[in-house]
Order: structure tokens, then C-alpha cells, then sequence
């Protein structure tokens, strides 16, 4: 079977699905400017989720073309009945990372449209690797890493659907789809090797999989490709055609190196069931020189606490370029388009209040690790680069250990009339001798943000020593120290 030509978004996606060109004003003054704001919502709901996602720039690319510009709008219509979409991810690591973020905001505005979402954990498949833009194979990862993997990608996607339900679905709304975690081990780990080879193998043909640019690369590498790696595609067909007869899935979704698997789970379904179904892809977020975010390029902002701490996940967007913080708004946020289009306009005439760019940070964090997440990031902001006392006294030791994760500690005893010298001394920032001396007179000590000249000053409750009994102590410009203070 020939492989259906793939159907590209750009100026297509406005003509197919009737979206108009913006042209919109900023948030109003006018009752006026009220009215045509209103009216350019109810258009841009009318005319489907495709499209205004198209408009986002979410959905990358449809497949098939002709099935997916005569179906896929009515399907999709309010009133009709909803319809399961699904996104596979594979437990090569225990958490999500930004990279995947674009699938799961897909999976949340299908769910905003009142649709099924199932998120599938690949812990079957994870044991092959995916070869997707990848010059060589993997390495196997153990049973036991991939399970422990797999905990850890499930407790962060539950995370991100729950803070989306309660901080993002205003109650009154329209039906919130349902949402299901499933892991493919469920039913690839039962399914026979002979029965799966006889049966949907048996549907997939050689020369369609062979002439997949990902697999005529690795072909032609030094390594090669193993016979693991070139069944991944029919595995994760297995998962739509399982998913379809189970749970009536009807669409996967999947970033846009994703395409060949989603072209095999088309061609499996189809043949076997006979029943139209679809693929999406996401863009991949790549870093400035243009490499895939992720674990493999070593570049992987991650969305587990314990790996990018709120504060970290929050820099990391407020950093973004101008050239790139709309789209990035327009991807991952629910704000409304015309608020962003103002948004961007108010950054034109105040760019020094960087306000998308915060704006993008504060919607990103507080979906990941909720209002203390947020909250968190925001404090630990406010002590860097703000120097304030108050936050600093209101942090945890956890967020203490995020901010400064390379920073020394101490435990220390205050002693009576203990001065910032012996401070320094005891938390062996300074070296002995005249040249630590000198290191305070010239002024490079801070304790709390507060420079210290005199090396005799007596230590002060309040000043030197915060309320929650710590000291953040700073010598030159990037090298702190923690000192927690016993007994006070």
C-alpha cells in the first residue's frame, strides 16, 4: 500500500478549516473594541480545535491528507460524540523533560474540547529503543531501571493533568475530557511472539518500513540496525490497533520525528479494522544552535523537582529571546491569542520589563509544579538576583538546596561576640592569614545580600542570622556558602 501523501499545516490549515486571518486589536478600552474582541472569540471557537491549534502552531502536521480534511472537522465538532486520542511516552529516563511538553499540551487541549486522552507509558517498548533520529542503537536498559523509569514518568504526567484540572479548567466550563494513564507492558508483555509475527506483523509490509528516511539512515551507518530496533515501528502500531479496539482510539499524537511510527499504526489499523483514523505531530522544541531538547543531546530541562527545581524550570523560559517568546507562548500556554497579541505589544514599548517572557515562565511553572512550585521559583528569584532579605528568610532548606545545589554548607554555634571574620574562617570561605583579612576590607563578603567591609562587625539576629536560622554567605561574585545555625 502506498503511503498516503503527508498533509502539511501552513496556509492549508487556514483554508481547509476556515480560519481567518488575525488581525486583532489589543485587550479594549472601548465597549467597541469589547464587541470585536468578543466576536473574534466565537469565530475562533467556531471554526474547531484544529484549526485554532493550527493557529497555535501546535499541530505540526496531519496524516492522512485526503481522510484528514474530509472527517477530522466533523468528528471533532461540539455536540458529536468524543473522540480518544493517545500519546506514547518511552521510560528511557524517570521523568518527562520540556521536549515532551508539546505532546502533553496537546493531549490537554483535546481534553479541553471535551475529547479522551490516554497518555501510554512505553514500558514495553522502552526495552527496544526507539531508532527515531538517532545514529546508533541504545543502550538496553534493565527490567527493573525501565520499571522504576516508568514510575516516575507516570507520577509526573498525573502531576501535570491535576494541576491543568484544578489550576487551568475554570469549574462551569464545558465537559473536561477524561484522562488515562496505561503502560504498553499491560499488553505487549503478554502478547506471544508467534501470534503477534502471524497476526498484525503479517499486515505490515517490509518495503513501506524499509523506505523510512530514519531507517535508510541507520542502515547505512557503520553500526547498522538490529532486528529489535527496525520492529519498534510495529510494536507501537500494536499500541494504536490495542488502544483502537479497546478504548476507541481514533488519533495519535506524536512529535514530529514521530511520523513513521504514526504512518505504521495508520497502516495497521486501517487494514485490520478498516476504520479511519489519524496521526498528529507536535513540534520538537530545539536549544539556539538548533539540537533537540533532551536527555540524549545532554540538554534535558526535566520536569521532576528533584532533577530542574521550579526555580530552574522558571530561568529557563524567563531566558528566552524576543525572537522566540511568542511562539512559545502561543505553545505552551492556554492564554487566549488575543491576550498574547497584547501582551507582545505592551513588550514593544517596555521590553526592559521582559513582561512575555515572565509572563511564559509563570504559566509554564505553575502547570509543572503547581502555585508553590510557582511560588518557589519566584522566591528563590527574588533572593538571586533581587538580593531580598525576605525572601530569603521565607525559604526552605529544600529550596536552599536548589538555588545554590554546588554551594558548601555549615553547621555552625554562634559564640558570643563572633564577628564576620570568624564566620568566614569557620565556613572555610576565606583563607588565614592577612590576604582573607584583606578579602572583607575589599569589600568582596556579603552576607544576605548585605556587603560587609569591617571584618571585626559583630554577627546581629535579624541581619546577619535570618528568622528560619540560616545565613547565605557570598564571597566574590559566584561563590556562596550556607550556613545553618545551631541552637540559636
Amino acid at each position: 500500500m502506498a503511503a498516503p501523501v503527508l498533509w502539511r499545516r501552513c496556509g492549508r490549515a487556514r483554508e481547509l478549516w476556515g480560519a481567518p486571518r488575525r488581525a486583532l486589536p489589543p485587550p479594549p478600552l472601548l465597549p467597541l473594541r469589547r464587541r470585536a474582541h468578543e466576536q473574534a472569540r466565537q469565530a475562533r471557537g467556531a471554526r474547531g480545535l484544529l484549526a485554532a491549534q493550527c493557529e497555535r502552531g501546535l499541530f505540526q502536521e496531519v496524516f492522512p491528507a485526503q481522510s484528514a480534511e474530509e472527517l477530522l472537522p466533523t468528528l471533532l465538532e461540539p455536540g458529536r460524540p468524543p473522540v480518544t486520542v493517545y500519546c506514547g511516552f518511552d521510560p528511557t529516563a524517570d521523568s518527562l523533560h520540556v521536549g515532551h511538553l508539546l505532546a502533553v499540551m496537546a493531549l490537554l487541549h483535546f481534553q479541553r474540547g471535551g475529547h479522551d486522552v490516554i497518555a501510554v507509558i512505553g514500558g514495553a517498548t522502552a526495552l527496544l529503543g526507539d531508532p527515531s533520529g538517532r545514529e546508533r542503537a541504545r543502550e538496553p536498559l534493565p527490567v527493573a531501571r525501565v520499571r522504576e523509569h516508568a514510575r516516575g514518568l507516570r507520577a509526573g504526567l498525573e502531576r501535570l493533568f491535576d494541576n491543568h484540572r484544578e489550576l487551568f479548567w475554570a469549574a462551569g466550563n464545558e465537559r473536561l475530557g477524561r484522562a488515562a494513564l496505561l503502560d504498553n507492558a499491560r499488553w505487549l508483555g503478554r502478547q506471544p511472539l508467534l501470534s503477534f509475527l502471524g497476526g498484525a506483523a503479517g499486515r505490515l509490509r517490509m518495503g513501506t518500513l524499509l523506505s523510512r528516511q530514519s531507517c535508510q539512515a541507520r542502515l547505512r551507518s557503520p553500526d547498522g540496525m538490529s532486528l529489535a530496533e527496525f520492529l519498534y515501528p510495529a510494536l507501537q502500531a500494536y499500541d494504536f490497533l490495542h488502544l483502537h479496539r479497546r478504548h476507541g482510539c481514533r488519533i495519535q499524537l506524536g512529535g514530529a520525528d514521530q511520523m513513521g511510527n504514526i504512518m505504521s499504526g495508520y497502516e495497521l489499523v486501517t487494514k485490520m479494522t478498516g476504520t479511519d483514523v489519524f496521526g498528529i505531530t507536535v513540534p520538537l522544541i530545539t536549544s539556539t544552535t538548533g539540537d533537540k531538547l533532551g536527555k540524549t543531546a545532554g540538554n534535558a530541562v526535566w520536569l521532576n523537582r528533584d532533577k530542574t527545581s521550579p526555580f530552574e524550570l522558571y530561568q529557563f523560559f524567563v531566558r528566552q529571546q524576543d525572537n522566540i517568546v511568542e511562539k512559545y507562548l502561543k505553545l505552551f500556554t492556554f492564554l487566549p491569542l488575543e491576550e498574547i497579541d497584547h501582551i507582545m505589544e505592551m513588550h514593544a514599548k517596555e521590553p526592559e520589563k521582559w513582561g512575555p517572557q515572565k509572563r511564559l515562565a509563570a504559566e509554564v511553572t505553575k502547570l509543572v509544579h503547581g502555585r508553590e512550585g510557582l511560588e518557589s521559583a519566584k522566591r528563590c528569584t527574588k533572593a538571586l538576583y533581587h538580593s531580598s532579605v525576605e525572601a530569603l528568610e521565607a525559604m526552605s532548606d529544600q529550596e536552599l538546596q536548589e538555588l545554590f545545589k554546588q554551594a558548601p554548607s555549615a553547621e555552625l554555634m554562634l559564640e558570643p561576640g563572633m564577628d564576620v571574620l570568624d564566620l568566614c574562617r569557620k565556613a572555610n570561605a576565606i583563607p588565614d592569614g592577612p590576604s582573607g583579612y584583606q578579602k572583607i576590607t575589599n569589600g568582596g563578603v556579603s552576607i544576605n545580600g548585605i556587603r560587609e567591609t569591617n571584618p571585626e562587625t559583630v554577627l546581629v539576629l535579624g541581619q546577619h542570622i535570618l528568622k528560619n536560622g540560616v545565613s547565605l554567605l557570598r564571597i566574590g561574585k559566584k561563590n556562596y556558602y550556607i550556613i545553618k545555625w545551631l541552637q540559636l
